[in-house]
């Protein structure tokens, strides 16, 4: 193990609340357990389940030990490795997530307070960290675990092909942006849902066929609208808005299939792809 600092600077919170709960804290600099990597982070990953969490919200139902760093996700290169790491060494640069890494090592003795991604330093399980892919830099890095999840909705859910069409939504949102740009790549329509004229300005940029405010908009109105396009050239969908089989607007993606949702969290899952 190189030599570390014996502290670091981090984001942390000391009660539940609204973003002004958050305050530059000095902390100890974490110390890997056998299993686990030390990452000097470069990049931290934002999103709505960190405002979740701040609030209150706990991905795996422990009250946590404060002061609680937040953050799930981020990239850099390996600090330290624990006793049992044979996958990486140090100078490795690697993204890395992990939604219960707050809660899990804010409840132990050892170090006294959470090991978020909102830090100079973070330890969390090698299991999930993965090497940087060649022509990936640390600052896109950051984002990986939004586009991973994404892809996974896309590619291993719905198996989206080219002549088919989805809906998107919160497509303004981490997730949601990714999934608008991976559905447009495999050919397929894309009806999208977003936040305010800013969020359906960039969906329609990032490529979506149709786009609504879905805070303000009329949803259903703007997904019959565009379903009644879209079978008008194709087949391969079932259950939009009116049907007999689906009256809501979302529909199942070939004839068949069923209704599914990919969620960028586990709750209030703004940030999804829909079909």
């Amino acid at each position: 193990m190189r030599e570390l600092p014996e502290t670091m600077r981090v984001a942390a919170i000391d009660a539940f609340g609204g973003p002004d709960a958050l305050s530059i804290h000095s902390l100890p600099v974490p110390i890997p357990a056998a299993d686990e990597v030390l990452i000097a982070t470069n990049t931290a990953g934002v999103g709505q389940w960190d405002a979740d969490m701040r609030e209150g919200w706990s991905s795996t139902g422990r009250r946590p030990r404060f002061p609680l760093v937040l953050g799930t996700d981020g990239s850099d290169t390996i600090a330290a490795v624990g006793a049992r790491i044979r996958r990486f060494a140090v100078g490795d640069p690697v993204y890395a997530a992990s939604f219960p890494n707050p809660f899990e090592r804010g409840g132990h003795r050892r170090w006294g307070a959470s090991s978020g991604f909102y830090a100079e330093y973070v330890a969390v399980s090698a299991e999930g960290v993965a090497h940087l892919p060649k022509g990936l830099d640390l600052e896109h890095a950051g984002a990986m675990i939004p586009g991973l999840t994404a892809l996974q909705g896309i590619d291993d859910a719905l198996e989206l092909q080219r002549g088919e069409a989805v809906v998107i939504h919160g497509a303004s949102g981490g997730v949601g942006t990714f999934a608008v740009q991976f559905a447009k790549l495999r050919g397929a329509s894309v009806f999208a849902s977003a936040s305010g004229a800013d969020g359906v300005a960039l969906a329609l940029r990032l490529g979506a066929d149709m786009a609504v405010d879905g805070k303000d908009g009329d949803v259903e109105k703007a997904a019959r609208s565009f379903a009644a396009g879209w079978l008008r050239r194709s087949s391969h969908l079932r259950g939009w808005p009116g049907s007999e089989d689906h009256p809501r607007p979302r529909a199942s993606r070939r004839p068949g299939g069923v209704p599914g949702t990919v969620s960028s969290r586990p709750r209030r899952g703004s940030d999804a792809a829909c079909v």
